[in-house]
């Protein structure tokens, strides 16, 4: 299915470019740099590196969960008429590469912001590897849930940025070291508050903390695979819900954007509570007017997490 999307899309966006061809010059809506990026963290991340020099948009929505979304014809012609666009990985945007083939480079400065991380294998339950999935991730694209590896994010797209606006340099460049002064200070926090725990594990809907344990030497032990949408076969099931119990684990980690339904019976049959964990690939609205960004929400998961990490 998800190949045939990809196709109407592309046919669609022909005709769309084909009628804007007529024009010699593109035009803008502001004389500022135009940046497109894909899900909530590119879109921060950015809009910290940029501040006012540069207009930011989102693809993806806050409630859109970001492992199912496709791009129609018109988000397809958002990027062709952008200066710069910015995603995560072909991991997690895995629609990226289709429709960069038909992306003038030359015009649209195209930033993979994970490109100089090393992607760790993902975990997949064994009956959906074989299994004909298009949002199927062979590596873990969630990096961004990593302090440490979001720094090299900040930098790539930053360097990235200069290439086409290097009138702003000093401005990008100086933007770009406060934020990641604070992505530094977001790694002691979470160094400081797991430093002295005897207990480091913890049970999450999905296989997004990866990076994150490894970082600060913790386990994460996944009820899902790295799509929020596969689910374990009862076997596994019943596995997760023996660890819960022989570990006396209190709390299973859930996620807004995805259906918390086998945590739920997980949570049931162990008494184990749900809390949430924010896997960052959407805020909603009302958080973003209200103030929260990345980092707020991030120094939220230290204190959700304190609850079983301790």
């Amino acid at each position: 299915m998800k190949k045939i999307v990809s196709l109407l899309s592309l046919a669609v966006l022909g005709l769309v470019l084909t009628a804007c061809g007529s024009n010699e010059e593109k035009t803008k809506a502001s004389d500022k740099l135009q940046v497109v990026t894909t899900f909530y963290p590119m879109y921060d991340f950015t809009k910290n590196i940029v501040g006012d020099k540069a207009d930011v948009s989102m693809l993806i929505s806050g409630g859109t969960e970001p492992h199912d979304y496709e791009p129609s014809a018109k988000d397809i012609a958002r990027i062709q008429d952008a200066d710069v666009f910015v995603y995560n990985s072909n991991e997690m945007e895995t629609w990226v590469e289709s429709v960069l083939a038909n992306i003038d480079k030359k015009k649209t400065k195209v930033i993979e912001a994970s490109n100089s991380i090393e992607l760790m294998e993902g975990s997949e339950p064994e009956e959906d590897k074989e299994a004909d999935d298009s949002h199927e991730h062979g590596l873990d694209p969630h990096v961004w849930l990593n302090p440490v590896l979001v720094k090299k994010e900040v930098a790539a797209i930053s360097d990235g940025i200069i290439e086409v606006d290097g009138d702003n340099k000093t401005t990008y460049e100086e933007n770009t070291k406060s934020y990641q002064d604070k992505l530094s200070e977001l790694d002691n926090t979470f160094k400081e508050a797991f430093k002295d725990a005897k207990k480091r594990e913890f049970v999450t809907q999905h296989a997004a903390f990866g990076y994150l344990a490894k970082q600060y030497d913790l386990n994460q032990v996944s009820i899902s695979g790295i799509s929020p949408d596969q689910e374990p076969s009862p076997s596994e099931l019943a596995k997760i819900e023996d660890f819960v119990k022989k570990n006396k684990v209190d709390y299973i980690y859930t996620e807004e954007l995805a259906s918390s339904k086998i945590a739920e019976t997980i949570a049931n049959a162990t008494g184990a509570k749900l809390i949430d964990l924010n896997t960052l690939e959407g805020l909603s609205k009302e958080k973003q007017k209200s103030g929260s960004d990345y980092i707020s929400e991030m120094k939220e998961n230290v204190k959700a997490l304190q609850q079983s990490i301790k």
